[in-house]
């Protein structure tokens, strides 16, 4: 950003003032239903846009024709071809859960997490309150991943896990970009959420879906869709037969209706990031995001 025109300065201050003004969830909720149509000429409109404004690589794509998908959101969730994505198989690897660039890593200032030069936010707040979970993880360490439109929106696990605890937290639905995070204070603690804590042997790590604008869709491999319409109201995510449930590392976990932001946080000691990512790095699923300090093993623990 120039400071001889200052039009990109001003124009990141009126989107995000823009949006404390818009509906959000009603937009959302419309850009849901807009993304499922099934009407042929209406859904190939918006996946030809799509692919003219965003060029994604459809190569890696489990089906590369565009058109095919039955709908925009089908197209923009699609798989990949199988080896598309080779997981790290080392146990110590701590893989990335997502296709996107780092938008901050590092360590916990404490309980404070860094979202932009300016701007923290507690964990307590991320996780919804305080618990067993967001004291594990004060002084620990975090990277924020931001997935772009045209990224990959499938979440996968970063190591073999089990399931201990899962929840939604109703929230406000601004944008995830470079531009709001560094004006929004508490941006990813205002938004939408789940919460996915899990336990491997001595590791516990927890995976933090934001929701954002026109992302008020997400999805969990075990508990479905939490969709813009449904009740915005706290709850639990957890297998309805409440038993643990395990993940292989790079299995799905879930996905983003849209593009958002996945935070992974873990607690002191347990983790030391690769050398040389920085904010504006890029990643992708199964790269190694770190190298665990603790084996990773059957899970036990806080429930």
């Amino acid at each position: 950003m120039t400071c001889a025109t200052g039009s990109p300065t001003l124009r990141a201050r009126a989107f995000v003032a823009l949006q404390y003004l818009l509906p959000q969830h009603l937009l959302s909720r419309a850009v849901r239903r807009l993304t499922r149509a099934r009407l042929r000429p209406l859904k190939n409109a918006l996946i030809g846009a799509f692919m003219r404004h965003y060029q994604p690589d459809m190569s890696e794509a489990a089906d590369p024709d565009p058109l095919s998908y039955p709908t925009f959101n089908a197209f923009f969730t699609r798989a990949l071809k199988p080896g598309a994505r080779p997981c790290a198989p080392d146990a110590r690897v701590f893989a990335s859960p997502v296709d996107g660039a780092v938008s901050q890593i590092g360590r916990l200032g404490g309980a404070r997490i860094l979202q932009a030069k300016g701007h923290e936010y507690t964990v307590e707040a991320l996780l919804g309150g305080p618990s067993q979970w967001s004291q594990r993880f004060v002084g620990g360490s975090f990277a924020t991943l931001y997935l772009a439109p045209y990224d990959y929106h499938r979440i996968h696990m970063p190591v073999s896990a089990e399931l201990r605890a899962a929840w939604f937290i109703p929230g406000s639905l601004f944008s995830v970009n470079a531009a709001t995070a560094a004006a929004v204070p508490g941006l990813f603690a205002r938004n939408e959420r789940a919460i996915l804590a899990f336990e491997s042997g001595p590791l516990a790590f927890a995976v933090v879906l934001v929701g954002a604008l026109f992302v008020g869709s997400m999805s969990t491999v075990w508990h479905g869709e939490l969709a813009a319409d449904d009740p915005r109201v706290p709850r639990r995510l957890a297998p309805p037969d409440a038993g643990a449930l395990r993940l292989e590392k790079g299995a799905e976990l879930g996905r983003f209706n849209m593009g958002s932001t996945v935070i992974v946080l873990l607690p002191g000691g347990t983790v030391g990031w690769q050398p040389g990512l920085v904010p504006g790095s890029r990643v992708k699923v199964g790269q190694p995001l770190g190298s665990l300090e603790v084996e990773a093993g059957t899970a036990r623990g806080a429930r």
